[in-house]
């Protein structure tokens, strides 16, 4: 049995968040009052103690430490509360009949301002990024159609789930902040209505949060623009570039480039995948709603297309920009460094052929030293050898000092000699061991230099 075995330690996780934000049943009229706070994982973990000490003085129970959603129901209210990974939700559902005038509620009735008070009942979790109004009435109470609704507006408006509801907004902030969002029921039942409303919402905070990357695109837009320009300006002054010194100050100016572009690319790098992500939401939301546009208005999917997708292609173009720009600089760093290289071993090439040329110098004036040195040596022992042969013949032995020099001399030479050869060998033996390990040396950093180039451009976003 699979109680049995051991689990892996996310399994219950994973199940979970199949069961995670579900939709709840939803009674027509309701007026929803929908925000979403950018919450990072400090203000994300301020906001959850908090709720559990706002639930905990209406004697409910909290969200537990892992619970990504919760829902409370005091006074007539519903709360629903939604972690995400940037964002914070809470959602204030209203469906007493003194709030929405049931069972023929005005659109928007009572007015916003009378409501927004309950979000003063737990403390902000972080800046309000969305804010949305949406009321759910049944179709008696709309008998001119949204246009009365909203003015002389450019409305979105369709028809959704077949014919089940009407959605309808302008994606206008009134003068409390809020953008109105209008679902006419249209025969919906209890389960659908509740997930119509989810999905609209959804679509309402996705679209928004969309939008976050076009800001961070023109913000880093004249940066890119710069490099642009100066990249061919570099690249123009490499073609004339010559000698070691300029081809290093071309290779500085180029590394400056670099690190502003991969500065500017790894700050947006969240943003830009989070817009990518954010309108996949917005689109397959659009999609399950299965829209079908009323006479005279835009849908949802016609009036969102032509308003995001020129900011999802601006993030999208600033991306593969820079993308383009960190590998022409990763190449024109790549070209410089190959010519330094070649500078520096046609530099070292000179240095070695000159140092060769002065050791072979040095070896012929060491020669000639050592043959007079052998001489001079050779001279003086033979003078120390006559003095101690003319001693001992004066002392009575009978060694003729002349001979005996002159007998010693080839020996004391060739002794000399043959002491000069070794250490000469010994030498010549240390010192090619120290050219093979500088040799080595030298092949392990050009090595070095050459694979460097490639594990940066691997690096490149």
């Amino acid at each position: 049995m699979a109680v049995d075995l051991t689990p892996h330690e996310l399994r219950a996780r994973v199940l979970a968040e199949v069961h995670a934000r579900p939709s709840a049943p939803m009674e027509t009229p309701r007026r929803i009052l929908h925000y979403a706070f950018m919450t990072d994982g400090e203000a994300a973990q301020r906001d959850r103690e908090a709720l559990a000490a706002f639930c905990k003085q209406l004697g409910l129970d909290g969200p537990t430490a892992g619970a990504k959603h919760h829902r409370v129901v005091f006074s007539g209210t519903l709360l629903r509360w939604e972690s995400h990974s940037e964002f914070t939700t809470y959602s204030w559902e209203f469906g007493d009949p003194s709030v929405t005038d049931a069972p023929a509620p005005q659109p928007f009735r009572p007015a916003v301002d009378g409501l927004m008070g309950v979000m003063r009942l737990v403390p902000q979790p972080g800046p309000l990024m969305v804010a949305a109004d949406l009321h759910l009435i049944p179709a008696a109470s709309l008998p001119k159609g949204p246009q009365s609704v909203f003015g002389d507006v450019h409305l979105a408006a369709a028809q959704v789930e077949g014919g089940a509801a009407t959605i309808a907004t302008d994606f206008r902030t009134d003068a409390h902040g809020f953008v109105r969002i209008l679902v006419v029921d249209e025969g919906m039942e209890r389960a659908q209505a509740g997930a119509i409303v989810q999905r609209v919402l959804e679509v309402e905070t996705y679209r928004t949060l969309t939008l976050l990357g076009l800001p961070e695109a023109q913000a880093i837009g004249p940066s890119v623009r710069r490099i642009e320009t100066e990249l061919p300006l570099v690249m123009a002054a490499m073609e004339r570039s010559d000698g070691l010194e300029r081809n290093r100050e071309l290779l500085d100016r180029i590394t400056r480039l670099a690190a502003e572009l991969e500065s500017g690319a790894a700050a947006a790098l969240f943003r830009f995948g989070a817009t990518r992500a954010y309108s996949d939401l917005v689109r397959l939301r659009l999609g399950a709603l299965e829209e079908k546009a009323l006479t005279g208005y835009d849908s949802w999917s016609e009036f969102l297309d032509r308003r995001l997708q020129p900011a999802i292609r601006t993030c999208a173009s600033m991306e593969e920009r820079q993308a383009n720009l960190s590998r022409k600089l990763t190449r024109a760093a790549q070209l410089l460094r190959t010519r330094i290289d070649i500078e520096l071993e046609s530099q070292n090439r000179d240095l070695l052929r000159a140092m060769n040329e002065r050791a072979r110098i040095q070896l012929r004036l060491q020669q000639t030293v050592e043959g007079l040195s052998a001489a001079a040596i050779t001279y003086y022992i033979s003078g120390l050898i006559f003095y101690v042969l003319r001693g001992l013949y004066e002392s009575g032995v009978p060694v003729e000092p002349y001979v005996g020099t002159a007998i010693a001399v080839p020996i004391v030479l060739l002794g000399i000699l043959l002491l000069v050869r070794r250490l000469r060998k010994r030498h010549m033996d240390d010192d090619a061991a120290e050219e093979a390990a500088l040799r080595d040396t030298v092949a392990h950093q050009r090595a070095v230099s050459r694979e460097a180039p490639g594990e940066r451009e691997e690096g490149t976003p």
